[in-house]
């Protein structure tokens, strides 16, 4: 799993480097299918559940599960790229939004307060603490900041299979069961952040899923490892 991850992450380097106005979100695509056949490895989502890219690739109000396009991205437009492979039979899978040009000051801070509520969750995801520990960190991080946590879609645990249990909301259900964490334990922990609402609903395509309110939405994820001696984020670009 580090190394389906350590690929997850040199792609999520490269489509970031090309980040700019005027490229086509096809562009990504590419980028994934062509570095995917070079390390050898299967894009994780393509074909799941039928969905048809590699990429999620989701633009501003979009929250995920964006379709790559002949859209170009425009000055001030914040992009999150959602990437999964499959290596030796273990899934990897991170994701991470990017500015495109000089953006708003709004999409700035959104992008800062989304990645620092993923990194303090994922701080907490360490044995001894409950799974709902991670959960309220992210919640509190992101409200405290003014922003809203998506609740229709959820992080998860990661193995041998793209989607495991546990689920891992970005909040604290009403009545949830405390469930310890253990090492050994992966979890696939992503915060999808609104500046506006938190509800959703989805496009035509039966994937895409936007802000209701058509507000911004930044969305970043790790995969990280529980162990004895706390969190192992797998997902981190390689020194």
């Amino acid at each position: 799993m580090r190394e389906a991850n350590r690929i997850v992450a040199r792609i999520l380097d490269s489509m970031g480097a090309e980040v700019r106005p005027g490229a086509p979100t096809s562009r990504f695509e590419e980028i994934a299918q062509d570095m995917c056949r070079d390390f050898k490895v299967r894009p994780a989502f393509q074909g799941y559940n039928g969905f048809p890219y590699a990429l999620c690739c989701s633009v501003n109000e979009q929250v995920v599960h964006g379709f790559p396009s002949e859209r170009k991205l425009a000055e001030g437009d914040i992009v999150s790229f959602d990437m999964g492979v499959v290596y030796d039979g273990f899934y990897g899978d991170s994701a991470r939004t990017f500015p495109v040009g000089r953006v708003s000051e709004e999409a700035s801070r959104l992008l800062e307060v989304t990645e620092r509520s993923l990194m303090v969750g994922l701080a907490q995801a360490k044995p001894g603490n409950f799974l709902h520990d991670v959960s309220r960190a992210v919640q509190e991080c992101v409200e405290d900041a003014g922003f809203s946590v998506v609740r229709r879609f959820v992080g998860h645990g990661i193995g041998r299979r793209l989607h495991e249990k546990p689920e891992v909301p970005n909040f604290v259900p009403k009545g949830a069961t405390a469930l310890p964490l253990k090492a050994g334990m992966v979890l696939a922990i992503e915060p999808m952040v609104c500046v506006g609402g938190p509800e959703v609903e989805i496009l035509e395509d039966h994937w895409t899923a936007v802000t209701k309110d058509r507000s911004l939405s930044a969305h970043f994820e790790h995969s990280v490892a529980v162990t004895a001696n706390g969190p192992e984020i797998l997902s981190l670009s390689p020194a």
